[in-house]
């Protein structure tokens, strides 16, 4: 896989179970909205955008033999994504992610990735043993990895050979996840991926803006950083240069997903040869126009 749009995404494909209410939501609140079901999780959610992006992901992730699990396949398939390679499991269930939305946010979410950390390196055996690569010759194309894998499989990937001339992109899968990347903050060929409560777990301090924590990150011996702030500000950031920019000012009417998409798109972007400049501004626009895409309520 040596095109610059192929890519492997590493993780999570499961079915996100989304609840979205126009109101504003507190514990304990009972409103109408719309609960929805779509192909989701954060390898899933990146591969996504990555395909609008032209781009063609292979996913690697583990995917139950039940009916829903055959649903998602089938559903990954349509949407323009390599499946050939997902570890299908007889004994394990199809992994799910609950949320619930108001007008405020995210109220409160529960991710149920128990198969994908069952499954372990299992879904990494074509990766290791062939056909997609090995680990006397390396698979050297992008990676999307995120941090629904357990932190023991994600540190065998931080040392594996197998990975050793791949362009790694990392993400945690939510704050709680956050400290998983510890493997790769001194990784000699991992960009990370986070907003600024998760460079603030990773470093064990807090950041007032994106600038500070990605600064802070590389005082970590990051080699290089994205670091997202809301609405209010993303810097993308190495040895040779810090830059931040403000993304548009957009009504949100999601959250979910929103990571991974400015994740997406600023891979895509550099796939495409933009620089440092113009592939942040592509993300910050592409996340912009996610979160205010309109849900009917």
């Amino acid at each position: 896989m040596t095109q610059n749009n192929e890519i492997l995404c590493i993780g999570s494909v499961l079915w996100d179970v989304i609840g979205r209410s126009a109101s504003v939501m507190r514990q304990g609140s009972d409103v109408p909205g719309r609960i929805t079901r779509l192909p989701g999780g954060v390898a899933m959610n990146i591969a996504m955008t990555l395909v609008r992006f032209g781009m063609t992901p292979t996913l690697l992730t583990a995917i139950g033999r039940d009916p829903e699990g055959n649903e998602l396949v089938h559903a990954c398939t349509r949407l323009g994504m390599i499946t050939d390679h997902i570890y299908r499991s007889q004994d394990l269930p199809t992994d799910r992610y609950m949320a619930v939305e108001g007008a405020n946010g995210l109220i409160a979410a529960i991710a149920d990735a128990h198969s994908l950390e069952a499954a372990g390196a299992k879904i990494l055996r074509p990766l290791m043993h062939g056909p997609l690569g090995f680990e006397n010759t390396p698979f050297e194309g992008p990676i999307a990895l995120d941090g629904n894998l357990t932190l023991d499989l994600l540190k065998e990937i931080a040392q594996s050979p197998a990975f050793a001339r791949a362009d790694l992109r990392v993400a945690p899968a939510s704050p709680g996840k956050a400290e998983r990347l510890l493997p790769f903050l001194k990784h000699a060929r991992a960009t990370l991926y986070v907003n600024l409560e998760e460079a603030g777990l990773l470093c064990q301090r807090e950041f007032t803006d994106s600038e500070s924590a990605a600064k802070g990150l590389l005082e970590r011996g990051a080699l290089r950083v994205l670091v997202t702030d809301g609405g209010n500000s993303a810097t993308v950031g190495s040895a040779e240069s810090v830059l931040t920019h403000k993304p548009p000012s957009v009504l949100v009417t999601r959250v979910t997903g929103a990571g991974d998409t400015f994740m997406a798109a600023h891979i895509a972007a550099e796939a495409d040869g933009a620089d440092n400049d113009a592939a942040l501004k592509r993300a910050l626009h592409a996340a912009a126009t996610y979160v205010s895409g309109e849900t009917p309520l």
